[in-house]
């Protein structure tokens, strides 16, 4: 009797243990979604700018539909109608902090960029949320050159455009990863 009871646990322990390890949701990176099968079409229109920093929502639309786009899984339209689900963006805040400095006049030579957004996928079909993230924020250290102003962000932006656009790639992709890959 121990014995059969033993190993019915032991044949139920191992279907339940089948069960929720082969749904655990592990993919190949690049290759898994959790989006729904008819989503085809996503629109992506123009991000909002919460910002001083000139442009810099049209740069970040721009970099994440180029990112969807290179991933080649779904079509990519830039408006917000007749489209299966829509990824909405605002740009809330980007700020400047001295990282390093040098020098004999202790200047700071090293700027960590610290941008935040909001981002939201939408199915538009069932409408609701597919993917959010209220508060993403991205940071990156930058070397600086002479003439920066820190106390404006959109100064620094204008002479320092690498930066800017080194942020963006790093948006997009962690934008577009996000939601193909279910993290």
């Amino acid at each position: 009797m121990k014995t059969r009871t033993a190993g019915l646990l032991l044949c139920v322990l191992s279907v339940l243990g089948g069960a929720l390890f082969s749904g655990c949701g592990y993919a190949l990176a690049g290759h898994g979604s959790f989006l729904p099968a008819y989503v085809k079409t996503i629109g992506v229109p123009v991000f909002v700018n919460g910002t001083t920093v000139f442009n810099v929502e049209t740069l970040l639309t721009e970099k994440v539909r180029r990112e969807f786009i290179g991933r080649g899984k779904y079509k990519i339209l830039p408006q917000d109608t007749d489209v299966d689900a829509v990824l909405k963006g605002t740009v809330t805040g980007i700020s400047l902090a001295p990282a390093g400095v040098g020098g004999a006049a202790q200047l700071a030579t090293r700027w960590t960029i610290t941008m935040t957004a909001r981002i939201e996928l939408r199915d538009v079909r069932a409408n609701t949320v597919l993917w959010e993230n209220p508060s993403l924020i991205l940071r990156q250290d930058y070397e600086a050159t002479s003439g920066v102003n820190a106390a404006d962000p959109a100064a620094f932006f204008g002479h320092e455009a690498n930066a800017l656009d080194r942020l963006s790639e790093e948006f997009a992709r962690a934008i577009v990863s996000a939601i193909l890959e279910a993290f």
